[in-house]
Formats: structure tokens, C-alpha cells, sequence
């Protein structure tokens, strides 16, 4: 089903998940190639807003790694103040609908989420997924078995929680005390909340095993994807070109309605190729003038960016430019260390480097450069 566009995610990540082991904040921490909180908000790609909290001392992590088509909010003390603060920063925005997950749950389904919004589509004011209690629940004291309760009617809640926002964004106000999830304050403010399928994969991440839980369950879905991108770009008046994101001096410019970087121009289109995604003009049309000059490492870094929303981390990449001058075997190096830098891959899982056409057509009579790349991008890496 499409998203509706009034409807958006607000992604939970301001936690210390400090049961989670040593390490990192479990948000950040790596799964099967990509970070947790990435996973979270991949799985919510349909929605055309998402807000994710992150705690203050994150900010400047979560610019780096996440900026782009999500929006970041400072989250408080407690997960309650987290969400009235992305709550609150919907208000006006024509928003209608909220679905709140947690970030540390990076395996929600496709189907979950869907569910959710379809309860909500369908007129309910609240709706959240469950799975109903199966195994005996017993009461224990001191190590040992004191009795017995009843399973009849339990269910083990899960995210993502989905509000009408004017509605959950009132019961957030209403009791600033906070509660354990959005759902038990819906319950406060008097809201009737349906139940949406869960699912067991699903899990929240909170101990250290979960994490070996979760490579496994995502084990047997690796997806490896290659993409080919070609530029060519025509020398015009000038004193110096830009190649792979390094200012080389030459007698000639390249011309282009941005920086006509040909090599970073056809590194963005294989990503994007790779990503099914079309390619640079569909993303920055030429016919916007606000692109006009633009350098292009704004293209590659959300080119980049995108495939790891999308799941995905990007292995290597390959650049070969064409032209007979300038000379490129000099600044092959810092070319590799920049592109590496704007993707945000090490240095050594990129490959610059040039050729001649033995002074055959257009690259040979020095009209212009053209440039071929390849880029490998993998989902589900163990």
C-alpha cells in the first residue's frame, strides 16, 4: 500500500541502551554492515517525513551519518520527553498521522508497518502491533516458583504505535509524567487502541544475545547489487578542472550546469544505478536552478546516503577517466581519499584511475573527459 502523505515516522534513538554490553549506544552499533538505527529508519523509506530523536551528545554523529531525509530532534531524560519533542515539532506541519517506533527494533517488517497505517486508515485513533502470550506465565520470588497467572488476554506489545498526532501529541501534555509506551497513555487519555499483527522477528534489541539473535535472522538475505554509470563532459575556456572532487590546474575547464566533476558524475549514477534509483538529473534536475554551479559532492554524498537508507553498504567503487590530458596518475591518491571521504568508506575500497582512446574521437582530440564507474553495493553482509 502507499504511505499516505500526511502520514509520518517518528524513529526512538536518544537511549544509552546500557544493557546492551560495552560498546556504543546500541543505536550505533553495527548489524550485519549497517548501523542499528540506519535498519530502523530504511524500513520506514515509504513515509515522506520521518523525525528521529537522538540525544544531544549524538547530534553531530546523526548529522553524519543520517542527515538528509529525515529530520533529527533533540530527545529528553525519558523516552516520553523523546517523543513529545518530535510530537510537538509536527505540530502545523500537516501532518495527521504519527507512527512511533522504537529505533532499537531495526527488523520491523514491511507487513507491520502496513498494518498499522491501514487501522488507522480505516478510522481507528490508535493502533499498535502485538503477539499474543503463548508460554505459561509463572510469579517467582528468590529464585523459586511462587504461582501461577493467567495468560488469557495478554499480548506482548511491539512498535511501530500509530495516533492520530492531534490526539497523542493531547496525551502527551495531558500527563508529562510520562509511561512506558505511547499505548498506555492513549489508554490514560481515554483512546481506543486496535491491535495490529506483530511479528516474532520484530525483536527489540536490549541484551547483548539479541544482537546474535538479530545477524542470524538476517543471515539469509543478502542482496549484492552492481551499478554502472558513464559522463562525458566537453572542455570549454578556463584555467583549471575538477576530477573526483581534486582541483587540478590545466589550461582548459570542463563545461557543465554544475561543477562538471565527470568522474563524481558517473560515480553517482552507478550508485544510484545500483539502487534502481535513475540517475543524477532525477534527483537534482538541471531545469532547477538552484543546482546551477552546484559542487558535486552534494550529488555523491546523497546518492551515498540513500543506499544505506535503503539497506545497503556500499563495498567498493571503481572510477575510470578518460582523456589525454590533464594527467590524472598524480592526483590518483588524493581523488581516492576524497571520494572516500564523501561516501564513507576507507580509502582502500576505492580505485581511481585514467586512460587514453590513442587520440581517437572526442577524448583524443582534447574536446572533453568521459568518465566509467562501478559501484557494489551489499545488503545483509554477515
Amino acid at each position: 500500500m502507499t504511505i499516505p502523505a500526511t502520514y509520518a515516522a517518528i524513529i526512538t534513538a536518544a537511549g544509552r541502551g546500557t544493557r546492551a554490553g560495552d560498546g556504543p549506544p546500541k543505536q550505533w552499533r553495527r548489524l550485519a554492515g549497517q548501523s542499528v538505527i540506519a535498519r530502523s529508519i530504511a524500513a520506514f523509506s515509504g513515509f515522506s517525513r520521518i523525525v528521529v530523536t537522538l540525544a544531544p551528545e549524538d547530534m553531530a554523529h546523526g548529522v553524519a551519518e543520517l542527515a538528509g531525509p529525515v529530520v533529527l530532534v533533540a530527545g529528553g531524560a525519558t523516552r516520553s520527553e523523546s517523543v513529545r519533542a518530535a510530537l510537538e515539532s509536527l505540530e502545523g506541519s500537516g501532518v495527521t498521522h504519527v507512527l512511533i517506533h522504537d529505533g532499537a527494533r531495526p527488523l520491523v517488517s514491511a507487513p507491520v508497518i502496513k498494518a498499522v497505517v491501514a487501522a488507522l486508515e480505516s478510522g481507528a485513533p490508535a493502533a499498535a502491533p502485538a503477539l499474543p502470550v503463548t508460554d505459561a506465565l509463572w510469579r517467582a520470588e528468590k529464585g523459586h516458583v511462587t504461582g501461577t497467572a493467567s495468560r488469557e488476554g495478554l499480548f506482548r506489545a511491539q512498535t511501530p504505535q500509530g495516533f492520530a498526532l492531534d490526539a497523542i501529541l493531547a496525551a502527551h501534555r495531558a500527563h508529562p509524567e510520562g509511561a512506558a509506551d505511547d499505548v498506555e497513555l492513549a489508554i490514560r487519555a481515554g483512546l481506543p487502541v486496535t491491535v495490529t499483527p506483530g511479528d516474532d522477528d520484530n525483536l527489540k534489541l536490549t541484551w547483548p544475545e539479541d544482537f546474535a539473535r538479530a545477524e542470524r535472522i538476517l543471515g539469509d538475505g543478502m542482496d549484492i547489487r552492481l551499478g554502472n554509470g558513464f559522463d562525458v563532459h566537453a572542455f570549454t575556456g578556463g584555467d583549471h578542472v575538477w576530477l573526483c572532487g581534486v582541483k587540478i590546474p590545466h589550461d582548459k575547464a570542463l563545461l557543465g550546469h554544475s561543477d562538471a566533476d565527470v568522474g563524481m558524475h558517473a560515480l553517482t549514477d552507478a550508485i544510484y544505478g545500483a539502487l534502481a534509483q535513475g540517475d543524477i538529473g532525477r534527483h537534482f534536475p538541471p531545469s532547477d536552478p538552484q543546482w546551477k554551479g552546484a559542487e558535486s559532492h552534494i550529488f555523491l554524498r546523497h546518492a551515498a546516503m540513500l543506499a544505506r537508507q535503503m539497506g545497503y553498504e556500499i563495498s567498493n567503487v571503481d572510477v575510470t577517466l578518460i582523456c589525454e590530458r590533464p594527467k590524472v596518475g598524480p592526483h590518483a591518491g588524493a581523488m581516492m581519499l576524497r571520494l572516500s571521504e564523501i561516501i564513507g568508506i576507507e580509502a582502500h575500497r576505492v580505485s581511481v584511475k585514467a586512460t587514453t582512446s590513442e587520440r581517437l574521437g572526442f577524448t583524443g582530440r582534447e574536446e572533453g573527459i568521459a568518465a566509467i564507474a562501478t559501484a557494489t553495493l551489499i545488503k545483509g553482509a554477515p
